[in-house]
């Protein structure tokens, strides 16, 4: 079922790359988006296409779901949630924070008696949580993530370039030279775009300090979260998160010396988790898999709400 879930996901990101590419008569939508749901019909027949494909795949009737969402969501965006995926055909929905899925997913020990810290930075949000006991002590969730990135390539290249680029552009900058701090080795990416003087297709070079500059000032408010934090958290499990350091997942974890970065303005360790792209979704399947952990995870959640 877990691999199910990687290869929906990995759908997902195949179909991102139609945005900008389609004719008339076919428009691209983004259901989700900054973590929640941006447009309720387009979300609902989605997962009724995913439970139908995984139902006929399992030969299993009405599933049990379990969907990750922010930990800052509101609890209207909850409701919109649940009603959509009941609505597209599931038995019984839960809803796990995805800083706790990620930690699972990361194989982190959510359920031991000590400290430990996960920053998750997907597309939408940035999720960042103390978690012990199996439950989450501190968190914090911030909308500047891998979105708010790429529009700020697109409006650094606009501004400082006349050059009109698409989200898919800037995201294949992103990933390729994209950089929390400066390389050892300045890296460089030709780029096609529209140029806004004469409405012709040009090239331009970008390098890595460039794109640093572009996407400095959210790095930053990322940066800023994680410390804010830190400073919130009680201090016998500081103890515990200084000896174990910060753990990076999501697709934001990828980010050239973003690690680094945060270890210079923290001074803990930090380290990136194994496959930090799948870690929600893998995180949210092994709950699945084993219901009383999910029910304990959920408990201590109404608890701290």
């Amino acid at each position: 079922m877990i691999e199910e879930q990687v290869t929906l996901w990995q759908l997902e990101m195949k179909q991102k790359k139609c945005f900008g590419r389609t004719p008339d008569q076919i428009k691209a939508v983004r259901p989700l988006k900054d973590g929640v749901i941006a447009d309720f019909t387009a979300t609902q027949l989605m997962l009724k296409n995913i439970i139908e494909k995984v139902a006929k795949r399992y030969n299993i009737g009405r599933p049990r779901v379990v969907v990750g969402v922010p930990s800052g969501i509101t609890e209207v965006e909850e409701r919109a949630v649940e009603e959509s995926v009941l609505q597209a055909g599931a038995k019984e929905v839960y809803l796990i924070e995805e800083p706790m899925a990620a930690a699972i997913g990361a194989s982190l020990d959510v359920g031991e008696p000590s400290g430990s810290i996960i920053v998750d930075i997907g597309g939408g949000t940035t999720e960042v949580a103390v978690i012990s006991l199996g439950g989450i002590v501190v968190s914090h969730s911030l909308r500047v993530a891998g979105d708010e990135l790429d529009d700020d390539i697109v409006n650094y290249i606009k501004r400082e370039m006349n050059l009109a680029i698409g989200e898919t552009t800037a995201e294949q900058i992103k990933m390729q030279i994209g950089c929390a701090m400066p390389l050892m080795t300045e890296t460089t990416l030709e780029v096609r775009g529209r140029d806004l003087s004469d409405g012709l297709p040009r090239n331009v070079t970008v390098t890595s300090t460039q794109i640093e500059e572009a996407i400095k000032e959210s790095i930053q408010k990322i940066v800023e979260i994680v410390k804010i934090t830190l400073e919130k958290t009680p201090p016998e499990l500081a103890s515990d998160i200084m000896e174990k350091g910060i753990v990076l997942a999501g697709g934001g974890a990828l980010i050239k010396n973003l690690d680094k970065l945060l270890s210079m303005e923290t001074g803990m360790p930090v380290y990136i988790a194994e496959d930090p792209l799948d870690c929600v979704v893998r995180g949210t399947g092994k709950t699945l898999e084993d219901l009383e952990r999910l029910k304990r995870v959920l408990v201590n959640a109404r608890n701290r709400r």
